[in-house]
């Protein structure tokens, strides 16, 4: 664990309190185009709970594709297991974590060479194996029967795993057949009866009997289900917080699964985490979670293609290459494919992967007039035989010097759930941890938490969801220099920066 050397931190058995001094510019424009940067600083200080607390994650589509993934790796994680492929010996690990598969620059020695440390060691951080899973799905299997469908895991890691995971059955889910696509019907044997408001009281009552069961101080509540159609956002639905509980109590149509998943977790004071695309966190749920102090994330997790895009189209920008067309092709035959083979479905999906590049596009007007972007397109397409190995292909067609065009073409082919399982463990992990962090603008005792909306997590969504005035960024290193920063900053650190100024200065200047 990292110890800092600093008369602006303090350690206690609870807490590191750190004083931090947040530098910015603020930018005003005048009539006539001049523009002007006045430097300013605030104070804050930070307060980390050194305590990190028994956490469980209740997944919603525990028997899905992500979630017996999930649960398989921390069994085969903390049993330590091993199995042979043809390319040899394979061994469990956390590879494509952010906490537990990364590094973060911390400074450098007096020799000036850069010190990095793992992820997981700058702050007292939640290790996946002791995360507690748990939750509901709309289909009986058990996860063993769910694993071995989902076809993601290696025939020799599943029977290693078979009889742990016989052992698993998922609570009855919420089914409303008219959010997710008709082709799931067949799949819902494992639903809840009655109207909304008692769906609300079950899941309520689940999570306070998972909590108690487990022994658990925190629990977090994750939607990994299928992707359901955009739902409407209108006053007298879901513009408050009363209007949304009134809403689930008059049983009314428009209420979504996922809002009650959300609600109930709110009310059940549990962080609550939208790793679909569709738009559980409406206006009214997000009042909901203020009024109890309880953060929201979301929304759909940010694994593979849309990644490579908010790197790739950040590049071409900063360099001064104009992209003209994106065009993401992808096509996948595990059961998230088939749910999005509907077309109200295939629009949520599209929208969360459409407006990723919206920011590094507004932030060269060079390139971009106002109102101008890339034509974009976005094609999902199911094909069965592949199940889970997914095809991802890209298309670039960027205009350079003298109205020249560049293309570059990139396909990749990956298990989609090996790639989002280890993002459902970051996200559980960060969330767990901003829950004990808390912060001040003065030398008082008003601490508070970061706000209900926890957008300093947006690395690892397609779509960040960010409070009314905070800018949406979608470029990875900058989402990634958010948390780092962060982080670094409750230890009274300066932000990673790449200047290193004192290896550029004469040696009499520094």
């Amino acid at each position: 664990m990292l110890q800092v050397n600093s008369t602006n931190v303090h350690y206690t058995q609870k807490y590191i309190t750190a004083k931090y001094r947040f530098s910015r510019s603020n930018i005003t424009q005048t009539k006539s185009g001049v523009y002007t940067a006045t430097p300013t600083s605030h104070d804050y200080i930070f307060r980390t709970e050194r305590n990190v607390r028994k956490t469980g994650v209740m997944l919603v589509g525990w028997g899905g594709n992500n979630g017996t993934t999930v649960t398989a790796g921390i069994l085969a994680n903390k049993k330590k297991l091993t199995w042979r492929t043809k390319n040899g010996q394979k061994s469990a690990n956390y590879w494509g974590s952010l906490t537990q598969a990364s590094t973060i620059r911390v400074g450098m020695d007096t020799n000036n060479n850069e010190v990095y440390l793992p992820f997981s060691t700058v702050l007292p951080m939640l290790h996946p194996n002791d995360i507690v899973v748990g939750g509901w799905d709309i289909n009986r299997n058990n996860l063993a029967t769910a694993m071995k469908n989902a076809a993601v895991l290696p025939v020799v890691l599943q029977e290693q795993l078979y009889q742990d995971m016989k052992k698993l059955v998922p609570l009855p889910g919420i089914y409303y057949k008219d959010f997710i696509a008709r082709n799931q019907e067949s799949r819902a044997n494992n639903t809840l009866s009655g109207t909304k408001a008692e769906h609300l009281a079950k899941i309520r009552q689940d999570i306070r009997y998972f909590k108690k069961k487990n022994k658990l101080e925190r629990v977090i509540v994750f939607w990994t289900g299928n992707t359901e159609r955009f739902s409407a956002i209108q006053p007298g639905l879901n513009m408050t917080s009363d209007e949304v509980l009134l809403s689930i109590k008059q049983n009314k149509d428009e209420v979504a699964p996922s809002l009650v998943y959300a609600t109930a977790a709110v009310l059940e004071n549990c962080s609550y985490i939208n790793g679909s695309p569709q738009n559980t966190l409406v206006p009214g749920l997000v009042q909901l979670a203020k009024e109890h102090n309880v953060f929201v994330a979301g929304d759909d997790l940010k694994s593979g293609q849309t990644k490579l895009k908010s790197v790739l189209v950040d590049f071409l920008v900063s360099a001064g290459i104009k992209p003209q067309s994106i065009v993401s092709y992808n096509h996948l035959g595990n059961n998230d494919g088939y749910n999005l083979q509907a077309e109200a479905q295939f629009q949520s999906k599209k929208i969360t992967k459409s407006n990723v590049v919206d920011d590094m596009v507004n932030a060269n007007r060079i390139l971009y007039s106002e109102g101008e972007h890339p034509d974009h397109e976005v094609v999902i397409k199911y094909v069965p035989f592949v199940k889970d190995s997914k095809r991802a292909m890209d298309e670039y067609i960027s205009s350079i010097f003298l109205n020249g065009l560049s293309t570059i073409v990139i396909h990749n082919t990956c298990e989609d759930s090996l790639l989002a399982a280890p993002l459902i463990y970051d996200l559980v992990i960060l969330t767990e941890l901003f829950e004990r962090i808390e912060y001040a603008t003065d030398a008082g005792d008003n601490f508070q938490r970061f706000d209900t909306m926890l957008s300093v997590l947006g690395y690892l969504f397609k779509a960040p969801f960010v409070p009314q005035g905070t800018p949406l960024v979608n470029v990875l290193t900058k989402q990634r220099r958010c948390i780092t920063n962060i982080l670094l900053a409750c230890l009274g650190l300066p932000p990673d920066t790449d200047m290193i100024l004192h290896c550029k200065a004469p040696r009499s200047v520094i």
